[in-house]
């Protein structure tokens, strides 16, 4: 039995007590309410009602105090009249005087160190599809020339999703030909601007001009050493310059017109600065290995954006739609709620519904992660992109296209992929001044050491190109995204949702974790499982407490119903039914009363219970409960009822230990004796009965106080105050809840604790990938900085340590794609 440290509400309750506080949202509520009781007068709320309000999606915010800071940083603006700020469903709202008062919100946001999207005018804004981005750079830069043209209102582009959503006033192509001026393809999502075939076209010119260029630089390098003349040798070179290194020099132009600075800029100062010294194979080998770099990070890296990508395939873009005997194949997107469709044997079902005909198993593993498909039946939910195993299925649509459980994950994916981690936000920070501090360097290295007759031009001048392609940090800023893509990605497959890197990380972090009892650790139904008889068979004592029972709502009374149908009794003929409160039921059988309840009931009614009472004793001492069924004048049998543990939960929590969990804590209202038994039948480590909900709240904070960074797992419904005051919010059977979709970090869309390890050993080893990748970028651009003065570093080679340190970082990451812990 698992080592047990008992903590009753008598020990942590009388203490904590005192530092009980309401909810966040409830503290909301009240302030709301007060100010609204203050708006007196009708000018007051004239005034009230004239203001104007906008909503946010807000990107970047790791904790509290980041929703603080922004409320904080908006309301000193001119005709902001209250901010409110969200941390755990990451929006805002803003409320002001006049609507010319919102328009800076979002400039304002990023000074703060933030970014946000308007949910208000989201019909307004395009996305498109990015194609060419290899790290975070190329997406300021695309940004930056965006936001010079006087048509575009904001932009933001997101390597990590390989998107850019814009609202624009011009045409969708020309924003495509403005991406294209800096050197990368755009496409209108949802929308065919730019054909497959084109596209298939694009990608094989690219390739054929990496080809080429590279031919051309094997043909000089060879004729010089077979007699080629110099000058042909250095025109075969130039032509390879001009054909791979004509994108990246265009690039560099529109990057420096819009101010940045990104590794175009220094790759091309690089390769010009070689051909103006006479460096015409330096030069011509650090563009065409620069385009075979981008080349295979480009690949690599849509391939980790493809895995949720292929998360829209799940579901069929058409039904089969039901109207009186005729059956007919419509999009998706025509059918409505109420509608009836058909599924048949082997088919995907392409809408979340409700079986009203037809019974059959359900592979669901594409949204839960569960291994076993599950038995459903007449009145059960079911969910789009889930797979009818066998028998047709009548199912009547719950849900439109856009508003199915698999749109409400591949929505909730992208937006943990925008949202930057902790460590990614710090990288790029690092590496926005880390570039130009090394440029600077690198042209007072060109022109110092000469004038200070510390060496030649030329020498200097190339050491001055070397630290130049030094200087570009892509290795180190695509350590973390690609990984933190990748992470997410493979939770997403198995069932689970992080909504964000940060959430990621923590998760790798956590020491201990605490599970609400009720429907977490155990069934949340409770079951028949013991029955003792006095002089009578189990039939007939089923036989009388299904007849008095079956027409209660009470849970235990509804489990005594399905045990004894489950064993196939019949009921007998009863009548005179009547609820005793607080004690039980009885009715009239065959002429005699018949009673189902507890002690009380029977000892008002002085049946003797000498023999009883022990039995009774003995079974409430295992935490369970005990109905009795007998008359006024014997007692004819037990029932034991308890809330069964789920099969999964002593697997899952054992993982977790060896995942590195070292305190499993159980939380429960029951009595001690039920959550002593639980918590040794699941393997718990430590427990607090007797609770109430605000308890839950004060026991999480015990455990942070003892130096632990909690996760707590519950529904994401009654457990709010517990997974907001937990440093990491899981709730469990997303699958079925919207709230708890909306409220936690991360979701378990299985109704169970299966993937929960599996998730833990996720963020670790994501964790230690982002540790690993980090150093070894650093560690090649310390070494080839190095290597620049004492002359051993060449251009080709600075080159290749940084591209072919960026596709090792890829590479690394992209190992967490079939990561199955």
């Amino acid at each position: 039995m698992a080592k047990e440290s008992c903590c009753s509400n008598n020990s942590s309750k009388t203490v904590e007590a005192s530092c009980c506080s309401k909810a966040p949202t409830e503290q909301a509520n009240t302030s709301c309410s007060s100010a609204l009781e203050q708006q007196s007068n009708k000018s007051d709320l004239a005034s009230l009602l004239s203001l104007e309000i906008m909503s946010y999606r807000v990107y970047g915010m790791d904790c509290g105090a980041c929703a603080a800071t922004i409320e904080k940083g908006l309301s000193k603006l001119k005709d902001i009249e209250e901010v409110k700020v969200n941390f755990s469903t990451g929006k805002m709202q803003v409320s002001a005087t006049t609507a010319e008062a919102l328009l800076p919100i979002e400039k304002e946001i990023k000074k703060l160190g933030f970014s946000a999207e308007s949910l208000n005018q989201k019909d307004n804004i395009k996305t498109f599809k990015i194609v060419g981005m290899d790290c975070s750079s190329c997406a300021k830069s695309i940004e930056n020339h965006i936001n010079t043209l006087p048509s575009v209102k904001r932009v933001n582009v997101n390597f990590s999703t390989g998107k850019m959503k814009i609202e624009h006033s011009n045409s969708v192509q020309e924003i495509i030909s403005e991406v294209s001026k800096i050197g990368y393809q755009a496409s209108l999502l949802g929308n065919n601007q730019q054909h497959p075939v084109e596209q298939e076209s694009k990608k094989f010119n690219d390739n054929t001009y990496v080809v080429l260029s590279g031919v051309l630089l094997g043909f000089g390098f060879i004729g010089s050493f077979t007699g080629l003349p110099p000058l042909l040798s250095t025109i075969l070179y130039a032509i390879a310059m001009v054909i791979s290194g004509a994108k990246p020099v265009r690039s560099a132009f529109y990057a420096i017109k819009s101010r940045s600075l990104d590794m175009n800029v220094l790759m091309s100062a690089a390769a010009i600065g070689a051909a103006i010294i006479g460096e015409w194979f330096e030069g011509a080998t650090v563009v065409w290995l620069f385009a075979i770099g981008n080349y295979l990070q480009n690949r690599s890296i849509e391939r980790t954006r493809n895995s949720i990508r292929n998360l829209m395939d799940l579901a069929p873009a058409e039904a089969w739609i039901k109207e009186g005997t005729k059956i007919s194949k419509v999009s998706v997107e025509e059918v409505s709620v109420g509608d009836i469709i058909v599924v048949k044997p082997g088919e995907k079902i392409s809408l979340d519904g409700e079986i009203i005909l037809g019974e059959s198993s359900i592979n669901q593993a594409p949204i839960t992660g569960e291994s076993i498909p599950v038995d459903k039946t007449i009145g059960d939910a079911v969910y789009a992109g889930t797979i009818n195993e066998h028998g047709s299925l009548d199912i009547k649509v719950t849900k439109l296209a856009e508003d199915t459980t698999i749109s409400k994950i591949i929505q909730l994916v992208e937006e943990a992929q925008e949202k930057k981690a902790p460590t990614e936000a710090f990288v790029d920070k690092f590496a926005s001044i880390y570039t130009p501090i090394v440029f600077i360097v690198a042209l007072v290295m060109i022109v110092l050491p000469p004038l200070l007759g510390l060496g030649a031009w030329g020498e200097w001048f190339y050491k001055g190109l070397e630290l130049l392609v030094v200087a570009c940090p892509c290795a180190l800023v695509i350590s973390t995204p690609v990984a933190i893509v990748s992470a997410i990605g493979n939770a997403a497959k198995n069932g689970v949702l992080i909504k964000g890197g940060t959430f990621l990380e923590k998760a790798g972090a956590i020491t201990a974790i605490a599970f609400d009892k009720t429907g977490t650790l155990t069934e949340g139904k409770p079951k028949v499982t013991e029955i003792k008889t006095f002089n009578d068979s189990e039939e007939e004592l089923l036989s009388i407490a299904l007849t008095l029972e079956e027409y209660s709502t009470h849970p235990i009374a509804k489990s005594i119903v399905n045990h004894a149908n489950d064993k196939g009794i019949i009921s007998k003929n009863g009548d005179s039914f009547k609820s005793i409160v607080g004690k039980g039921v009885q009715a009239t059988i065959q002429e005699e009363t018949y009673y189902a309840g507890n002690l009380k009931l029977f000892e008002d009614l002085q049946v003797s219970l000498e023999n009883v009472f022990v039995h009774v004793q003995e079974i409430q001492s295992k935490g369970k409960s005990v109905v009795i069924i007998g008359t006024q004048q014997r007692i004819m049998g037990i029932i034991a009822v308890s809330d069964t543990i789920r099969e999964t939960s002593a697997t899952a929590l054992n993982a977790l230990k060896q995942s590195g969990v070292k305190q499993t804590v159980m939380l429960t209202g029951d009595n001690e004796g039920t959550a002593k038994l639980i918590a040794s039948e699941s393997n718990i480590n430590r427990y607090f009965a007797e609770l109430l909900p605000e308890d839950k709240v004060n026991a999480v904070r015990q455990l942070q106080n003892e130096g632990h960074k909690v996760a707590m797992v519950g529904d994401g419904i009654n457990d709010a105050p517990a997974l907001a005051t937990a440093d990491l919010g899981i709730a469990m059977g997303g699958a079925g809840t919207d709230t708890a979709m909306e409220t936690a970090d991360i979701i378990l869309m299985a109704d169970n604790l299966e993937k929960l390890p599996h998730t833990m050993k996720l963020s670790k080893k994501a964790l230690r990938i982002i540790k690993q990748n980090i150093w070894f970028s650093i560690i090649i651009k310390v070494a080839a900085l190095a290597l620049i003065f004492p002359g051993y570093l060449t251009l080709w080679m600075a080159v290749l340590s940084d591209t072919g340190a960026a596709l090792i970082v890829i590479l690394n990451s992209i190992r967490l794609l079939k990561f199955k812990g």
